[in-house]
């Protein structure tokens, strides 16, 4: 079984929201690019939170949307044995510095945890450090109990936390 790890975080001091997955998926790590799988509805759910089509985008123009919207990215787990991509084959996992980051971005308002695995690891991690914590259904192709306009109208909640107001 092979040792995975997560990326750099994808924040900046405009970060108002900071979305965490689990660890990045086998597709995503060959890539070096987050949501890299194609069956993966993250920049649908994301792009109709900020209303744009990110789908439609190439990465590194995705990401600066993201950036211009406020929104940072990150996974809860730093490394963790794993073959596949499944969180259920997670094993031995060690966090990120979920608290030390946070704590460094002055704008942060919310995080949201992009599925089950992440908002459990994630919550215990970041319970009182000040910004709402989120749980949203998982993006991931293989959470199909919930189909895609249900995940969007959960998705859809972060926008409050997008705008100056909230």
């Amino acid at each position: 079984m092979s040792v995975k790890h997560s990326f750099a975080p994808f924040v900046d001091d405009n970060t108002r929201l900071l979305i965490l997955g689990s660890l990045p998926g086998e597709e995503s790590l060959k890539q070096q690019r987050y949501y890299a799988f194609p069956g993966n509805q993250f920049w649908r759910l994301t792009g109709a939170a900020i209303g744009r089509d990110l789908v439609a985008m190439e990465y590194e123009p995705r990401l600066q949307a993201l950036r211009d919207a406020g929104i940072g990215l990150w996974d809860v787990i730093g490394s963790a044995k794993r073959e596949g991509s499944l969180d259920a084959a997670i094993r031995e996992h060690s966090p990120n510095a979920l608290r030390e980051l946070v704590t460094e971005l002055p704008h942060l308002k919310a995080v949201g945890f992009n599925g089950g695995t992440s908002a459990k690891l994630g919550r215990a991690i970041l319970e009182g450090s000040g910004p709402a914590l989120v749980s949203l259904p998982s993006s991931s192709p293989a959470y199909a109990a919930m189909p895609f306009e249900g995940k969007r109208e959960q998705w859809m909640q972060l926008r409050a936390f997008l705008t100056d107001g909230a």
